[in-house]
This record gives structure tokens, C-alpha cells and sequence, in this order.
């Protein structure tokens, strides 16, 4: 059975824009860098050569996944209801620190806590979705602590 990749429209489109880069860009420019360095000479003790194939494996296989991942993607429609799901926004309130913060609910692919987007698998995004604002929710973290938010918004 093949794996589906849930994403966000913009998540796609992400994905695309970084996959023509590596082809167009970082590809070309990786090549010309082995050309380089084979032209160097003895490729038994070339640090150029080693490193631009390297360089080269990091962007056949980023290539190789981002094609996988686009092949077997299914887009999230966000609908309009308040109840939270992936392609949502949402504000929340930590009971305890009184803190608030927001966060878009994306697929795992997604994800990036530092800039705000938490995967739908995270212990947090699973115990939210399906909630509506004002709703308390009580989550383990992954450090096994419990925390409360409050949900303030949905968008």
C-alpha cells in the first residue's frame, strides 16, 4: 500500500517551487562543481570531488522524495466551519502559563513548530482537531507533561 501525503494547498506549492529549484538550480550548479573538480586531477584525494558528489546525492534524493511525495499527494480543503482540522489557523491560550500563540494545523510534511505550523500528528494537533473555539483541551506533550489550552479562535 503506498503512503499518502497530506497536504495544504500552499504546502504543494511549496514543495513544487523547491523542486523546480533543485532541478533548474542547485542540480546544474552541482554538476558544474564535479566537472570542476575532475578537471583537478587525481580523484582518489580530491575533497572537491568528494564533496560535490555528496552534494550531488542530497539533491538526487531530496529530488527523488519531493516527485514521491507530489505523486502520491491528497490537498486538504479547508472548510468553513470552526472545527479545527489540518489547514486550519489557530489561537490558543496555555491555561497554565497564560500565554497565548497561534498556530496552522498542517500535514506532518509540514510541519515546522519554530515557525508556527504543527503537524496533525503532533500530541497537541491531534487533541485539537475537531474542537471548536472555547473549547479546553488537555494534551500529553512528548515529554509526558500535560498542559491545557484554551481555544480562542479557529480560522
Amino acid at each position: 500500500m503506498k503512503e499518502v501525503f497530506e497536504l495544504t494547498e500552499q504546502g504543494k506549492i511549496e514543495l513544487e517551487n523547491e523542486l523546480e529549484h533543485l532541478k533548474s538550480v542547485d542540480r546544474p550548479k552541482n554538476i558544474e562543481a564535479i566537472q570542476e573538480a575532475r578537471a583537478q586531477g587525481d580523484l582518489s584525494e580530491n575533497a572537491d570531488y568528494d564533496a560535490a558528489r555528496e552534494e550531488q546525492r542530497r539533491i538526487e534524493g531530496r529530488i527523488f522524495e519531493i516527485e514521491n511525495i507530489l505523486k502520491n499527494v491528497k490537498i486538504i480543503e479547508s472548510d468553513n466551519s470552526n472545527k479545527i482540522n489540518i489547514g486550519k489557523t489557530v489561537t490558543l491560550e496555555y491555561v497554565a502559563l497564560k500565554k497565548t500563540f497561534t498556530y496552522d494545523i498542517v500535514g506532518t510534511i509540514e510541519s515546522d513548530p519554530f515557525s508556527g505550523r504543527i503537524s496533525n500528528d503532533s500530541p497537541l494537533g491531534k487533541a485539537l482537531i475537531g474542537h471548536k473555539p472555547n473549547d479546553v483541551v488537555t494534551f500529553t506533550t512528548e515529554a509526558g507533561k500535560e498542559q491545557k489550552v484554551l481555544i480562542k479562535d479557529v480560522k
